[in-house]
């Protein structure tokens, strides 16, 4: 309905155009917002005030021309001039009906629009490193961009879907490591497991199938891998070691597995652990209903020469320096607070490197617009990657960063730990299944991305009106539940689009129903635009609180076949907006509860 007063709008300022009247080029698309004061009718817009110094008159003068050239329409019953210049337009009573055959006709595609016109958008999230299990803090940065990723696809855009596979580097060697100690420990070696190991089950879980297939032949004395090694940091509750360095220890215990195994046998740990995990991540948020188009994979930068290419770039644009024997790029002659390392003195690349480079990719590949969704303790990557495509000679202006804040589960009231490293988290598996992916998705995504989330577990268990999910899906249940009703008594239900006795819905109501049902294209657009997934889970909770309402108030199998005819269109509409909002969350839309 928005979109109606805009055209209106439009058709005027060309009409002043062609007519001489108003001197523009090509008139702008006229802001038309909704009326927050009902005196001051259903819509308006500030389009006169806007133009008034390009037309050489006054704001009240130029809307008085753009009313004077509105063109007719069944849709508005007056349109008016208020305060400095605003116009205010007062719809018609059947303007708001009309919106139920609308709803109808267009079913699946109410609400969906070509506003991206076709442009190519990559949105990258989640992209955990691949050393555990997902947790429930990852749920919230999957459901999220997944959610975002299809609010944008819904208004127009050619989304590409992609999760940053980090398959290099040090925390994926720590892993191998970890794997291998504890098959060692399965082969009967007794060792000290190093304080900064990866120390969940899942490690045992993959050490056991290297046991299981291998037996012994990657078995390797304790005493011959912890020889020489730097002292590690003390374990809870013991001593603490003398100049104890959990780092070094790792580093030591890293270098040493690589050595006794060999690069074939080594290779083969490091790829078990991360192939494991990795199938795992697809399998959970497959489950979870999220799909990629790719999984990217940081060591095919390496392997493609992008990362020396990247830093070449660099160097040709005299952004790198040597000191202490690494590369360092200068990061802060762009706002960065600190020049960062690209090249250690040992001649391996950092993951900034590989990030510099993926995000040069990236930009290379054509896409309009690159949408990274990350971690909120990433927020200090946004600076130095932005920094180094600028050095590129990149338009930043094509990145967006959003950050995700942390979850924190809250089961009876009490906060559950999560940390990867030691073992202690809840998985996003396990989330879903106490309370279901329907509950997690929609959890997920009521808050704003930056905002800290706490995770309700028992409210979102809980079949209740507190619970919003099942408050919005009950909603949807309830009209279904109606036609059932409606076919066990033997009514006719005409299901069909037409405007018919329509004129019949004048109640309070039914009025709220209908005005609600208009405004659910521009929430999804908003929420599109504004990558706010939580403007639509409000729209959803509103929408059923008014059909519940609604149904609490009046019966809708009434003898008056006209009265339930007009009342079934309605409600039918109603679930057709349900079902269309809680598909783009990735929620089920049940027809029975």
């Amino acid at each position: 309905m928005k979109q109606d007063i805009k055209d209106l709008i439009s058709a005027a300022l060309s009409a002043l155009t062609s007519n001489g009247q108003l001197a523009l080029a090509e008139p702008p698309e006229p802001q038309v917002e909704r009326a927050k004061d009902a005196s001051h009718g259903d819509f308006a817009t500030n389009i006169a005030m806007v133009l008034a110094k390009q037309a050489r008159t006054k704001p009240r003068d130029l809307a008085q021309h753009i009313l004077d050239a509105l063109p007719a329409s069944p849709l508005v019953a007056k349109a008016e001039i208020a305060g400095p210049g605003f116009i205010n337009f007062f719809l018609a009573e059947d303007a708001y009906r009309a919106v139920v055959p609308r709803v109808l006709e267009a079913g699946r595609g109410y609400g969906r629009s070509d506003i991206g016109a076709g442009k190519r958008v990559q949105v990258e999230f989640v992209s955990a490193n691949p050393t555990g299990p997902l947790h429930v803090g990852h749920g919230r940065g999957a459901a999220y961009g997944a959610v975002v990723a299809d609010l944008l696809a819904a208004v127009g855009f050619d989304v590409h879907r992609e999760y940053y596979v980090n398959d290099a580097g040090r925390q994926m060697d720590i892993l191998a490591a970890s794997v291998w100690l504890r098959y060692l420990e399965l082969c009967g070696e007794e060792l000290r497991f190093p304080s900064n190991g990866y120390k969940g089950d899942y490690v045992w879980d993959i050490a056991a199938t290297l046991h299981r297939e291998h037996g012994d032949a990657y078995r390797v004395e304790a005493g011959q891998v912890f020889a020489g090694l730097p002292p590690d940091a003390a374990l809870e509750g013991e001593p603490q070691d003398d100049g104890g360095d959990k780092e070094a220890h790792i580093d030591g215990l890293i270098d040493a597995a690589k050595r006794l195994l060999g690069d074939n046998r080594y290779r083969y740990v490091f790829e078990l652990g991360l192939s494991t995990i990795l199938d795992d991540i697809r399998a959970d948020l497959l489950e979870f209903g999220v799909e990629y188009q790719e999984w990217y994979s940081e060591r095919s930068l390496t392997e493609s020469g992008a990362v020396n290419k990247a830093i070449e770039r660099l160097r040709e644009s005299g952004q790198v320096y040597e000191q202490n024997g690494a590369l360092w790029f200068r990061s802060t002659d762009f706002g960065d607070e600190k020049d960062r390392v690209v090249v250690r003195d040992n001649g391996q690349t950092t993951y900034f490197a590989s990030d510099i480079a993926y995000h040069m990719d990236k930009l290379e590949r054509g896409f309009d617009r690159v949408i990274d969704i990350w971690g909120a303790d990433h927020h200090g990557y946004i600076p130095r990657v932005k920094a180094a495509l600028k050095a590129l000679g990149d338009n930043t202006d094509r990145l967006d960063v959003l950050l995700v804040q942390f979850a924190i589960l809250y089961r009876g009231g009490e906060k559950a730990q999560m940390s990867t490293r030691s073992g202690e988290f809840v998985t996003l598996r396990q989330l879903r299944k106490e309370v279901g992916s329907d509950a997690a998705r929609f959890f997920y995504v009521m808050r704003r991305c930056e905002q800290h989330l706490d995770f309700d577990l028992d409210l979102a268990k809980s079949q209740s009106s507190d619970n919003p999910v099942y408050y919005v899906q009950y909603a949807h249940a309830r009209v279904c539940s109606v036609l059932r009703q409606a076919a066990d008594r033997g009514m006719v239900v005409e299901p069909s689009s037409g405007t018919t006795h329509l004129d019949r819905l004048s109640e309070e109501h039914e009025q709220a129903l209908l005005r609600t049902l208009t405004r659910y294209p521009e929430v999804v657009e908003s929420a599109a635009l504004k990558e706010e997934p939580h403007q639509l889970t409000h729209y959803l909770r509103e929408l059923a609180n008014e059909l519940h309402t609604y149904y609490n108030a009046h019966q809708f199998l009434v003898e008056d076949t006209a009265l339930r005819d007009a009342r079934i269109k309605l409600i039918l509409a109603v679930r057709q907006v349900l079902r269309n909002g809680l598909g783009l969350l990735g929620v089920s839309a049940p027809e029975s509860m």
